[in-house]
């Protein structure tokens, strides 16, 4: 075996939970070099190596970093200071990880000769590091199109070389998927079927999980691409998959996410049917007898903690100074539906432009769709047993007109009547106070001091749940004209939700579907991307009802003498006095290559736009 010092160890700590004989490694020093004899001579230390791949591999949106949910149309940030976002930058989410993948690549070759463990373990650990190499080229097709695929080739520079022969051009993003649905089923054989604690290993089910969502990026990007009136592609197809290739993906898609539906031990969760919106938050947050989500960012305390509760807990349920750095906008709020009306506007004027009065601003959110509870704490929606008190003001009738009154947060006037809740929201640059008239639920720890700076959460971040398989399945069979298969996967997610039934799926219906479903998930950017819808959705038009974010601010009535004294009303604003409603332009579509990648290596053609 060659013992040449090829693994660093610098954040072995990173992923280690999900292992459970690591407690020796972790007492060694973390900046040690170590030889490949050192490392595969070892069965723990190789567990921990592997344990360290794991934890290399997050990026897009995650709760170990809220801010990034500010940046579509999912929340907005309150931790004061404007919200300046309008333009996406060209790096944005940009994953180009060739050292993971040279390290992966070293791992295997090393895996492949040790004898320190079984074949049947060998077989099991060649599987989980070849499935995070097809993460990791999918998170880089999704965002650049085809990248160089480099096998499982380890490149060592001698002296007197010919560098071209380490120079790889970019496959076509037809290829570089091919490539992905292959490994995924190549690994899938050689990884266990059983469910892996906490979610956070890969076994069969992730690779296959992987393989239809590849499917059905591909199948869309070959589809609706296609269907724009300047498609984007470059001339060698680096960006850009022809439209006869769309079917196959679909198929593909439909295949694998029906063999996770009908084979896997995973199942939708519905441990609560007298509860939706309870049951939604468990499957999604909650770890203990989780029969939905098959793989998942696992963190556990001690020294695998999540601040995302520490940051945006309500202030009135914090344990520490830390609270209400972000919160969801009305635009995701009204995606959410009624039970028996599609349109989830939340109504606050009549036809002639009244104020509609609630008795309890909750009210303004009975019947809707069992997942916005799961999802988002709604004004006095109960969070930890206690409700979230949102209000921003009082509405006081005067001389025949409404007068908005806001005070500091907490203050009360002379009657003793809230002004402003310690939530907010308000609009002031004030940090610690809600912006938008919504809290994080999903995601968000009950547990006792997960939201302290000392401890932090031991939250998890799914990336692939059951619910996943049963949409692609819907979307691939609406795709290849099977109505009756794609209606009823749809409607299994629908009833679920505790809403109405559909009787035909359009795509409309599916964007639909994962916008709630999925919320705060890492889905939303590269869904419209996908679809080619990115750019219609957030169009840079002040006021947009999709661009634009909005906010929604309860006030309490005060009229005394009259029937509405003591209700609530709502008014719908921009959020945060800002005007800077998203611009998605047609170059976000796909990353630019970075300059210095195509000087280190001319075969990379750059993307369109660049």
């Amino acid at each position: 075996m060659k013992t040449s010092n090829i693994f660093k160890i610098l954040v072995l700590a990173g992923g280690l939970c999900c292992f459970n004989s690591c407690s020796e490694f972790l007492e060694r020093e973390p900046d040690q070099i170590l030889t490949d004899d050192q490392v595969f001579g070892d069965p723990v230390m190789i567990q921990s190596v592997l344990a360290n791949f794991y934890g290399r591999v997050t990026w897009g949106q995650h709760i170990g970093d809220w801010y990034q949910y500010t940046i579509l149309d999912e929340a907005g940030k309150s931790d004061g200071g404007p919200d300046n976002i309008q333009n996406y930058g060209n790096a944005l989410w940009r994953v180009y990880d060739y050292t993971l993948i040279r390290n992966i690549n070293q791992f295997l070759q090393s895996l492949r000769a040790t004898t320190v463990i079984t074949d049947t373990e060998k077989q099991v650990y060649e599987g989980e590091v070849r499935f995070l190499r097809a993460w990791t080229y999918f998170n880089m097709a999704r965002g650049l199109g085809g990248m160089p695929i480099v096998g499982d080739e380890v490149f060592d520079y001698q002296g007197g070389m010919d560098i071209t022969t380490l120079q790889y051009p970019r496959s076509t993003e037809a290829g570089i998927y091919d490539y992905i649905i292959e490994e995924c089923d190549a690994v899938s054989a050689m990884l266990n079927e059983e469910k892996t604690i906490n979610s956070a290993r890969a076994n069969k089910w992730t690779a296959l999980m992987l393989k239809a969502r590849a499917a059905i990026y591909a199948g869309s990007l070959a589809n609706y691409n296609n269907k724009m009136s300047s498609p984007i592609r470059t001339a060698g197809g680096e960006v850009g998959i022809s439209a006869e290739r769309a079917e196959g993906y679909y198929q593909q898609a439909l295949a694998a996410a029906q063999e996770v539906i009908n084979n896997s031990p995973y199942q939708l969760q519905l441990n609560k049917p007298d509860d939706l919106e309870r049951n939604f938050y468990e499957a999604t947050s909650v770890k203990d007898n989780n029969t939905e989500v098959i793989w998942a960012r696992d963190y556990r305390y001690p020294g695998q903690t999540v601040g995302f509760t520490t940051q945006n807990i309500p202030g009135s349920h914090a344990e520490d100074i830390d609270r209400a750095a972000a919160g969801p906008i009305l635009n995701l709020v009204e995606d959410f539906e009624y039970v028996n009306n599609r349109d989830g506007s939340i109504q606050i004027r009549d036809n002639q432009g009244n104020y509609i009065f609630y008795d309890d601003p909750a009210d303004a959110f009975a019947n809707k769709d069992a997942r916005l509870g799961g999802s988002v704490i709604t004004p006095n929606a109960v969070f930890k047993g206690t409700p979230v008190e949102l209000q921003a003001g009082q509405k006081v009738w005067s001389n025949g007109a409404w007068q908005t009154i806001a005070g500091q947060p907490g203050e009360r006037d002379g009657q003793g009547r809230l002004i402003t809740s310690s939530n907010g929201p308000n609009r002031s640059n004030e940090q610690y106070i809600n912006k938008t008239g919504f809290f994080f639920r999903k995601f968000l720890d009950e547990a006792a001091g997960a939201s302290t700076r000392g401890r932090n959460s031991e939250m998890w971040f799914p990336r692939f749940r059951f619910a996943e398989a049963l949409l692609i399945a819907a979307e691939a069979a609406m795709e290849l004209g099977q109505q009756p298969v794609a209606v009823g996967y749809i409607n299994q997610v629908r009833e679920r939700a505790g809403i109405q039934p559909l009787t035909s799926v359009t795509l409309d219906d599916i964007i639909q579907e994962r916008r709630v479903e999925f919320a705060f998930e890492d889905h939303r950017y590269w869904d419209l991307k996908r679809w080619r819808r990115a750019h219609i959705v957030w169009n840079g038009v002040v006021n947009s009802p999709t661009a634009q974010h909005w906010a929604l601010f309860p006030y309490l009535v005060v009229a005394p003498g009259t029937p509405n004294d003591g209700k609530y009303v709502f008014d719908r604003l921009t959020f945060s006095n800002s005007l800077h409603p998203r611009f998605f332009e047609l170059r976000n579509y796909y990353n630019f290559i970075d300059l210095a990648w195509q000087n280190a290596n001319p075969k990379i053609v750059l993307n369109p736009f660049q």
